[in-house]
């Protein structure tokens, strides 16, 4: 990274606008950021200049997706890319810098269709469990602790922070599921954005939309105990969650996505799904329970219907399996 060319300034606008207008979460940056650097990386390499992002044309562009079929990669990252570049060239024409996008009409590879992974509502209802299993190993362990503690309140210190991540992480994971959340919007949440009255959330999704969505009775209730956990009440413009039991700072996807893997192999799952499969499990069980499209489109803050439309997919394929297996003609 240390030899890395500085960015041109119409690059580094391009980030800012998304970090400021467009509220994108830390994840979508660096991603963006990281395409824009790697083709300028290319570009230099292959042609022994910096790239003339105002004036480079259509065939800049086929060359870099040669480039970029000849390294093997396959096609979701290809398209991932060019999402990426798409979108750095709509912001150059909003601002009125360029008339058209020199990407326009490029043949992309086919994407492959496959179905997003979820857990089964007993796999989810594990995992739920799995921070009360975390509590009772902490509570065995300290128990089970013989010698005395050279530091005694470095010890009650880190013990206090196990407990609090497990209340914490209950709460986190009972709220993901109830609401369907992305992990940027759970990250986000403020104790001002929850009605206990009406069982709402106000979610501050993409582009800043907003939306209200029910949260249940068990994710309030662990939002509840979790809290109590706390060193004072969180004020109503504090985080929900924080990463600490002392200082009102909310906890970072990074941080969520590390814990969720400690809880997974506990419940028994695979460690390696992602809070995003949480989201999955959420659409798919409600299809399932008989719920329509449109309504949980709206729940997930989808803004086309052809992206929730994946999940009835999901469930078609459970119903053929049942079918195929219950029908004594099938």
């Amino acid at each position: 990274m240390g030899n890395e060319a500085p960015l041109a300034e119409e690059v580094q606008e391009f980030l800012d606008y998304l970090s400021a207008e467009r509220s994108a979460s830390a994840y979508t940056i660096r991603n963006y950021r990281q395409t824009l650097v790697e083709f300028d990386q290319w570009y230099r390499d292959t042609f022994k200049t910096a790239p003339d992002w105002i004036r480079l044309k259509r065939e800049d562009f086929r060359s870099y997706l040669r480039h970029l079929g000849a390294m093997n990669l396959k096609r979701a990252p290809i398209s991932l890319r060019f999402s990426a570049l798409r979108s750095f060239y709509k912001f150059l024409i909003r601002r009125g810098i360029l008339e058209t996008t020199p990407i326009k009409d490029l043949s992309m590879p086919k994407q492959e269709k496959r179905l997003p992974r979820f857990l089964t509502v007993e796999q989810t209802l594990a995992l739920l469990d799995a921070p009360f299993t975390e509590l009772k190993n902490i509570e065995k362990a300290r128990k089970q602790k013989t010698e005395k503690e050279k530091d005694a309140r470095k010890a009650a210190f880190k013990y206090n922070q196990r407990v609090h991540s497990c209340w914490r992480d209950q709460a986190i994971l009972e709220t993901f599921y109830s609401c369907g959340l992305r992990i940027s919007e759970l990250c986000g949440m403020k104790v001002q954005d929850i009605s206990f009255n009406t069982q709402s959330l106000r979610v501050l999704g993409k582009g800043k939309k907003e939306r209200i969505v029910p949260i249940g009775n068990h994710a309030l209730k662990a939002i509840q105990r979790y809290w109590k956990q706390l060193d004072h009440p969180p004020q109503p413009n504090e985080p929900v969650f924080w990463s600490g039991h002392e200082t009102p700072k909310p906890p970072t996807p990074r941080l969520i996505q590390f814990n969720l893997k400690k809880y997974l192999a506990l419940a028994g799952l695979d460690p390696t799904l992602t809070p995003h499969k949480l989201r999955h499990s959420f659409a798919t069980h409600i299809l399932d329970a008989g719920g329509d499209l449109r309504s949980v489109q709206e729940l997930l803050g989808h803004e086309h219907i052809a992206t929730t439309q994946i999940y009835t997919h999901i469930t078609v394929e459970r119903l053929k399996k049942v079918y195929n297996k219950a029908h004594p003609h099938a």
